[in-house]
Order: structure tokens, then sequence, then C-alpha cells
């Protein structure tokens, strides 16, 4: 495989800096461009430079400029940038591996409409041991479908600015739809005061936010005499970094389209 030639969004985030990293680290990619928002301490400053190691790509807002080495580029920001990003990437070309969460459904409709033009691997979640915990979850929502009442429990650090995380959600969905649910129809965000005997079609959904935790997500199904537990824990953002190189690798090779990580590891169907 030639060498990737990848540029990193958010580049001043902790995200990005993990994502610089690792680029920087593997033996078939290359540093080409790194973004950040206006008004960014680090605009103009190297994009190694947090890790003393000069890269000779300096942080900037040119969106443009930053693409124009580029096959591909790696995006865990927000939705607004991510869109913003899109609208260049689909006119020059470049790949897109995306990472964000908390899309609305015009959001969706932009990624899609995008992917006609160009190959993208958007998850809301791309470490590959989630990947192979959402597979897990669905051969056991297909076991446990009769008795076991369902809820999901995440938790992230204080500054996740959504909640459920896309990936409790995927979670959610993932399991729904092994039991041939709906998850909008039977997801439960929360409970509060008194609220009556829990339906048992329903799919429970509670959200932790403090410190530093980089992401915590169990999915439990409670039966009557016991309890299964299916847990993924991650102590490091690198397991996120990592997949989105296995991702960038994949989607070398790909025509258009949308697909995710569970087309890159081969676990659909």
């Amino acid at each position: 495989m030639s060498e990737m030639r990848i540029a990193i969004a958010g580049a001043s985030g902790r995200m990005g800096r993990m994502l610089i990293e690792s680029v920087l680290q593997a033996p078939d990619a290359r540093l080409t461009g790194a973004i950040d928002v206006s008004g960014s301490p680090a605009i103009g400053r190297d994009a190694g430079e947090f890790l003393g190691r000069p890269t000779g790509v300096p942080v900037t807002d040119d969106i443009a400029a930053a693409l124009s080495q580029a096959d591909l580029l790696i995006d865990f920001t927000r939705p607004e940038g991510t869109l913003a990003h899109l609208s260049f990437a689909s006119r020059a070309g470049v790949r897109m591996v995306i990472g964000t969460t908390g899309f609305d459904e015009a959001g969706k409709a932009a990624l899609a409409q995008a992917a006609r033009t160009i190959p993208i691997v958007a998850s809301p979640n791309m470490s590959v041991g989630v990947n192979a915990t959402l597979k897990l979850l669905d051969m056991a929502a297909r076991i446990l479908s009769q008795g076991y009442d369902i809820e999901i429990i995440e938790a992230h650090h204080r500054h996740k600015v959504d909640a459920p995380s896309g990936t409790a959600l995927k979670m959610g969905e993932v399991v729904a739809a092994a039991l041939g649910r709906n998850l909008a129809d039977v997801a439960v965000y929360g409970r509060q005061g008194v609220t009556g005997e829990r339906d048992p079609s329903s799919i429970g959904f509670a959200a932790i936010r403090g410190g530093d935790v980089v992401g915590d997500h169990t999915v439990l199904f409670a039966g009557l005499g016991e309890r299964i537990e299916i847990s993924h824990k991650a102590s490091s953002r690198h397991g996120y970094a990592s997949g989105s190189l296995r991702a960038c690798r994949w989607l070398m090779s790909r025509d258009p389209g949308l697909y995710d990580m569970q087309d890159v590891l081969g676990l659909r169907g």
C-alpha cells in the first residue's frame, strides 16, 4: 500500500492530538494537514509542537489549504465543524473518517449526499473493541430475547456535550434491531418520580458525566435470578485512533459510499 497522506481536524483537542501522534508513529502514514477553529491559540504553530516533534505542518483554519495534499481527513469534532469540512472534502475528492457524534437528521442526510462523491467511514466509535462488543450484543440480544430487561449505562468525562453518547445509542440500536424493535419507540432516557412498573419492551439509558473518564459502556440484561453484563471500558483514546487508522487503510481502496466500522472489520451480516 502506498503512503497515506492524512489531515486531522480538531488538531489542538484531546482526540486531535492523539490522532496526530498516531499518524506520526504509523510507518504507512504521513501528516499533511492540521485544522483547528479560527481563533485557536494553536493556529500557525507546528502540529507536532505538543510532542516536541516538528512536522513542518502548521495548524490552520484554512480548510482548503489543509486538504490540498491529503488523501484522507480524520474528523472527531462537532457536527457543525464536520459538515463544514465535509463540504470541502467532497469537492476536493478527499476521503473522510468521521468519529463525530450528535448529527441531526439534516446532518445525516448531508453525510449520505457527500458519500455519493467520496468514500466515508462514519461511526460513533472507531474502537475495534467497541465494534466487537456491538457484534456480541447482537448475539446476546437474540439469545436473551425473552424474560430480560435491558439497560444501557455509559460514563464519560466532564467535557462531553451530548448524552447519551453516540456509542450508547448505537448499542441500543443494535439491541433493538436484534429484537425486532425500533429504538425510538422503546428508549427511556433517565427516570424520575413515580414512573410505574417497567415496560418489559423498553431499553433504558443512564448517562454519567465526571472527571476524565474516557468512555465506559455497559449493557445489562437483567433476568430473574441472573444478570448478564457486556461492557467496554476505554482507558485512553489510543483505541479510537488506532481504529481510525485501520479505517483509513480500508478506505483507500473503496468506491464512494457511506460505510461504518462494521464494514471495515468485516462484521456486517
